[in-house]
């Protein structure tokens, strides 16, 4: 929630208003070095506490400041009108920034390698340097990019990779299935004959005493058992 809106009265108790004083202070200082540094401003700034302390800020001396203020409000022939001080003060802005806009317009012309026939050798050394070092830049941010792309298909491939494993292992399981699913019904019986059978002559071997048996006929049990 945003701070409410207070009311702009004197502050009776004294300890707030001491806070609220420094508070303040300080911020209104702060805006005036914020003035006088991003709008080219002559700044002063003067006050004076409840208690009789002094606090100023000026980005010229302050003298000269107030000396000049003291010329521009003095009531004589010769001295310019507030409306003729700001149409001048808006005339040398706009000079400002038309310098301005036409040194970046020349300045994109000659990185496009247009009008160089006004530069000297040192300026086109200096403009040779920018060049380079933009092209480092650009390529720096170019090899990042490439990299970037890359490693995103290598895990694209690894992926790949692991998604076809996964299909090749459907597969062969669907195969396999296939293939036990058109085993005749006939061989199915013949391979349960086949083991009942052996199942049996097991069964007939255990009333037999293990001194009448052969030694051969041991061997085949035992490959019985362990087809079993």
């Amino acid at each position: 929630m945003g701070r409410g809106k207070i009311e702009i009265k004197r502050i009776e108790n004294n300890t707030n208003r001491q806070v609220t004083f420094c508070k303040r202070r300080n911020g209104l200082l702060k805006k005036a070095y914020e003035l006088s540094v991003l709008c080219d401003a002559e700044v002063a700034l003067i006050v004076f506490s409840s208690r009789g302390r002094v606090y100023e800020y000026a980005n010229n001396n302050i003298r000269s400041t107030i000396e000049r203020y003291k010329r521009a409000t003095t009531d004589s022939s010769g001295a310019y009108t507030t409306q003729e001080i700001n149409a001048q003060f808006y005339q040398q802005e706009s000079k400002k920034l038309r310098q301005q806009i036409q040194m970046l317009q020349n300045s994109n012309r000659h990185l496009a390698g247009e009008g160089l026939g006004s530069l000297n050798v040192k300026e086109m050394k200096q403009l040779e340097s920018r060049l380079e070092r933009g092209i480092t830049r650009i390529r720096a941010k170019k090899h990042e990019l490439i990299l970037a792309e890359t490693e995103s298909l290598q895990k694209r491939e690894i992926q790949l990779e692991q998604e076809n494993a996964c299909l090749r292992a459907k597969i062969a399981e669907n195969e396999k299935l296939q293939q036990l699913s058109m085993v005749p019904a006939g061989q199915d019986y013949g391979v349960q004959a086949y083991l009942a059978g052996n199942v049996l002559q097991l069964n007939m071997m255990e009333n037999v005493p293990a001194y009448s048996i052969p030694e051969k006929m041991t061997l085949h049990l035992g490959y019985v058992c362990f087809f079993l």
